[in-house]
């Protein structure tokens, strides 16, 4: 009886959630994580004037972010190419076209083009106002 009664609730919140939405809208979850892509768990700071900011960032072939960090939750979906990301500990990960990842937090990093096309990515930062998006080596 008790897993009658979570599955008709799961159906319930199912539906109430599509049921905000005209009909024919296709939602698609792209991340949903509460790591980084290094297994760091996400917090979000709390800050007194938190402000969120959506880049939309191109790198041609052969270009690098250069080494940098974030002090906050960033999170990035790849519209174009394929982004290759390189800790401090030599470790690479690669982003292809069309995945979304949740960046290193507190961790040195550096993103590369190694392709022949250019990478676009969208970056959300969770920041501060006033406060850099990201802190450079």
């Amino acid at each position: 009886m008790k897993r009658l009664t979570l599955t008709i609730i799961a159906i319930c919140i199912c539906f109430g959630l599509k049921a905000q939405y005209n009909k024919g809208i296709i939602i698609e979850t792209v991340l949903k994580t509460d790591t980084t892509s290094i297994g760091q768990k996400i917090n979000y700071p709390d800050f007194k004037n938190a402000e969120v900011t959506i880049s939309k960032i191109t790198l041609q072939p052969g270009q690098s972010t250069g080494w940098h960090k974030h002090t906050f939750p960033v999170f990035a979906y790849v519209l174009k190419g394929n982004l290759t990301v390189e800790l401090e500990n030599k470790k690479t990960m690669q982003f292809p076209e069309n995945t979304s990842f949740a960046e290193v937090l507190e961790t040195m990093h550096n993103g590369i083009n190694k392709g022949k096309e250019n990478v676009v990515l969208i970056a959300f930062f969770m920041g501060e106002k006033g406060k850099p998006l990201s802190v450079h080596k």
